[in-house]
């Protein structure tokens, strides 16, 4: 374990700002709005602010108060946050952010999470909470060869939980968190005292299965979903390095490309200022520019897709689970579906929150874990 702080060079923010100031903005339509992609005039008020009113310095000092470490993990350098309770009776849990997010998005969690008694919780509920970068994201090593794919991701959260000395652990997560938490269960069923997941994948059992008017509606949301906005599952699936030059090269284009997935996969109602500051869209983005590894973290989804492990694992999960379903998430799937490969213990549909839910509704998702985790101590 070595302790790490976020540093960026001065030349890095030097000549973001250089770009930034040469920005070539694309046409757009009349009327358009954000229905061709993300819209120009919400573009260039945030890069005028980008570029005259964001202090990454000041964020960065948030990033930092937590406790930062990199160890020599699965033949990685891995970056994480390990934020252990004053409560020595704590439950250890691993926390795990996706795509297009970072360890940014647990900012407001790993406080409450790890000391209850200071957010009006009962110490009783304390974690010793570790938040790693996904390898190739954030300030984690990028796989070098082919084949690193979200199994292997598993792989490398059971390894460091090893090397933490936590033999037991509960894990936590929800876009590429999610099956990466599914995976560190399968793969070590006798280490994971529990999952919970914000967002569920699923297979349909082999028998039919009654489902209710509203399971009905969520699954024709979902194929709406697949057919309007998960074109960039197949590019980043297929061509990721393609896509890369693009986005390594331009500030703009990298964040035009995950703003629309902010706005688009939140409870915001087309309003994303309503659920985020322009800081933290631009914190989370900045993770990505200066590490300059938005292709790293695409090539995940190219070498899941290839090992054909996109999904829930090949094998039922036996740690108990629970769902956190929140009604802006991008699927919601039915309960008979997670329970096909889920041993699920807790379900709770929330009142509001999508994709982003650590970050759009802290409160909330703390809650739920709490709650799930409470009965598994």
């Amino acid at each position: 374990m070595k302790p790490f702080k976020i540093d960026v060079p001065d030349a890095v923010l030097d000549d973001l700002q250089d770009r930034l100031a040469r920005v070539r903005f694309p046409d757009q339509l009349k009327g358009a709005d954000w229905d061709y992609g993300t819209e120009i005039s919400y573009m260039e008020e945030l890069v005028e602010y980008w570029r005259t009113g964001y202090d990454w310095r000041l964020n960065e000092t948030e990033l930092n108060r937590w406790e930062h470490y990199t160890s020599r993990v699965n033949g990685l350098n891995l970056h994480y946050i390990h934020h252990r309770s004053p409560n020595p009776d704590a439950m250890p849990l691993l926390i795990q952010h996706g795509w297009p997010g970072s360890i940014y998005e647990f900012m407001k969690i790993i406080g409450p999470l790890s000391n209850p008694a200071n957010y009006g919780g009962d110490p009783k509920d304390a974690f010793h909470v570790v938040c790693p970068s996904l390898p190739g994201y954030g300030f984690s090593e990028a796989p070098r060869e082919p084949g690193f794919d979200i199994r292997q991701v598993a792989r490398t959260n059971i390894d460091l939980m090893n090397m933490l000395g936590y033999e037991r652990f509960g894990v936590q997560g929800g876009d590429w968190g999610a099956p990466a938490s599914a995976w560190t269960a399968a793969l070590a069923p006798t280490q994971v005292t529990g999952v919970h997941l914000n967002m569920v994948l699923a297979r349909p059992p082999k028998e039919r299965v009654q489902l209710t008017e509203t399971e009905e509606a969520r699954l024709a949301e979902a194929k709406h979903w697949m057919k309007t906005e998960a074109a960039y599952q197949d590019l980043q699936g297929t061509k990721p390095q393609t896509l890369g030059y693009a986005l390594s090269d331009s500030p703009v284009g990298l964040a035009a490309w995950i703003i629309e997935k902010f706005r688009s996969w939140s409870d915001c109602n087309g309003d994303i200022e309503s659920r985020f500051t322009k800081d933290q869209l631009l914190t989370n983005i900045m993770i990505y520019w200066t590490q300059n590894n938005i292709t790293a973290s695409t090539r995940l989804y190219f070498e899941t897709y290839r090992n054909a492990h996109f999904g829930p694992p090949d094998k039922y999960v036996e740690a108990p689970t629970a769902c956190a379903v929140f009604p802006k998430e991008l699927s919601r799937l039915p309960r008979a579906w997670a329970e096909n490969s889920f041993n699920i213990t807790q379900w709770t549909e929330m009142p509001k929150g999508g994709h982003f839910a650590a970050m759009e509704e802290p409160e909330l998702l703390v809650d739920d874990i709490r709650n799930h985790f409470r009965a598994l101590r």
